[in-house]
């Protein structure tokens, strides 16, 4: 089915190891494919209830971050937001996934909210405090993504790569992971 409008919205705190697999996952497609008109990429990182306007205004809204569904690092759930209501015990185990379920939960009771889409894998870790992704998960990403990629394609987009190279994920989780100031630019700014 294609979509008039659509958001990936990428999830998750940066600062807490696995959990910002969803924010990077978003960067690593806004840096390596093209995105149409019709499709909008945000890095929702812990906005949380802000988010909320976009369940609202698109048609579309596919979410990515961590989950805290059974199974071994690596593990992808996709589930549509019938699915997560209907499993709401199951889905309520980390901040993220408590502020999806109240998010379509407030949404349900209005007319106006796009078809939902959450896409979690399962963390390593998410409790450390370290800007990064663990080894063990920054492998399962490719899977990641290409899940991603196939419920784009499934909503009408089919995203191309960059003619460019493809910048990897290594490169992305150090840019944004340990965004670094360049001070001259920044005195520059200033005055």
């Amino acid at each position: 089915m294609a979509y008039k409008k659509i958001a990936l919205i990428g999830i998750g705190n940066i600062m807490f190891h696995d959990e910002g697999m969803g924010a990077y996952l978003v960067k690593y497609i806004e840096e390596n494919y093209e995105i149409p008109e019709n499709l909008t990429v945000v890095e929702g990182g812990t906005l949380g209830f802000t988010l909320m306007t976009y369940y609202q205004e698109y048609d579309k809204i596919i979410v990515v971050g961590t989950g805290s569904k059974e199974g071994s690092v690596g593990t992808i759930c996709s589930e549509s937001a019938q699915e997560v209501m209907a499993n709401e015990n199951i889905t309520r185990k980390t901040a993220n996934e408590v502020e999806i379920t109240m998010m379509i939960e407030i949404c349900s009771f209005h007319e106006e909210m796009g078809e939902v889409q959450l896409i979690t894998m399962v963390p390593g870790d998410i409790i450390e405090v370290k800007n990064g992704l663990t080894d063990a998960v920054l492998q399962h990403m490719p899977k990641l993504v290409n899940v991603t990629l196939e419920e784009l394609k499934s909503s009408g987009i089919v995203l191309k790569k960059k003619v460019s190279d493809e910048i990897s994920f290594d490169h992305i989780l150090d840019y944004y992971a340990n965004p670094k100031v360049n001070y001259n630019e920044l005195i520059g700014v200033i005055h």
